[in-house]
């Protein structure tokens, strides 16, 4: 699915929907309501987003784990057949049986995917976690978090406001923002998110390339992405001095079909480019064919770790020694 335009800036379809947007509101605040969510063993530090697509989820959760030794993913495994609890295993599993993101989750720390959060939970602090980070599960009352942690894009913020189907949001952003240890904002804030989060912690990031695509300068590419903005890909592949020849958007969580792959291969063979996307997308491309596409990585770059820190603290307390 690809999110509508006017899910970002409104407009006489966003109006027209406002009243189905209300009643999902109404209904998303019943969710919670007579659960009494299941406390861990182990902390648990949720990343989650008030928004349906991209804000940048994954790459944060990835950079917590690295100051949080012994810690263990928990995902649903979002688009793949898996119910699990099943330790995520690259060399057995692909995105069609536990998803693209555990994929990529699981190349810096043991990944856990289940449907239900609880068994998983329990799953993961039995095989000796020492904390438990959920990527994704904001909305999800089932298990207790110690830090919860709101992802927004800078550069759209909660869009037009209304929640889905008039807007992009997954509940109404003050009633999510209650439940929030911190705000995150990738990325220059554009939308004055810092003004609506009120008293909450605001951390402050970047989506960073890694070193090696400080070789895209001057280099022609045929760039495609699967996410939930692609733009985004494209904007940083500009930005980085790359010359797109073409630039292809398929919806996000896309699963690439051989012949996909190889019309894209035959696109930046006829323009002598490199044929380039996110490794997010490598993960749900034929495996004889990953050779033949090149990955731009990116990492979060913080603001003020030391204030990363002092959110983190709660769930930093309670590891297992």
């Amino acid at each position: 699915m690809k999110a509508p335009d006017f899910w970002i800036e409104g407009g006489p379809l966003s109006d027209l929907m406002a009243p189905l947007g209300w009643a999902w509101a109404a209904g998303s605040g019943f969710r919670g309501r007579g659960v009494v969510p299941y406390k861990a063993s182990v902390p648990v530090v949720c990343v989650g987003n008030l928004v349906a697509g991209g804000a940048g989820k994954t790459p944060v959760a990835l950079s917590i784990a690295q100051h949080l030794e012994g810690a263990a993913f928990l995902s649903t495994g979002y688009g793949g057949r898996e119910a699990g609890p099943v330790l995520v295993d690259r060399r057995h599993h692909d995105h069609s049986q536990v998803g693209d993101e555990p994929l990529l989750l699981s190349e810096a720390a043991p990944c856990w995917v289940a449907k239900d959060r609880i068994a998983g939970a329990k799953a993961a602090a039995a095989a000796g976690a020492t904390c438990i980070i959920m990527d994704d599960g904001f909305q999800n009352p089932s298990l207790h978090k110690d830090v919860s942690l709101v992802v927004v894009d800078g550069h759209v913020g909660f869009g037009s406001g209304r929640c889905i189907p008039a807007g992009p949001l997954r509940e109404p952003v003050a009633r999510g923002l209650q439940r929030a240890s911190a705000v995150v904002i990738i990325g220059d804030d554009r939308k004055g998110i810092r003004r609506q989060v009120g008293h909450l912690p605001v951390l402050r990031a970047h989506l960073e390339p890694e070193a090696e695509a400080e070789g895209l300068a001057g280099q022609p590419v045929v760039a495609f992405a699967g996410i939930g903005r692609p733009e985004k890909f494209f904007h940083t592949l500009d930005r980085l001095g790359a010359h797109i020849a073409e630039a292809y958007a398929f919806p996000d969580h896309h699963p690439y079909h051989p012949n996909e792959i190889a019309d894209l291969i035959a696109r930046a063979t006829i323009h002598s480019c490199m044929l380039i996307t996110t490794s997010k997308d490598l993960v749900r491309i034929p495996a004889h064919l990953r050779s033949e596409v090149a990955v731009l990585q990116i990492s979060v770059a913080w603001s003020d770790e030391e204030a990363l820190m002092r959110v983190l603290a709660p769930a930093l307390a309670d590891m297992p020694l």
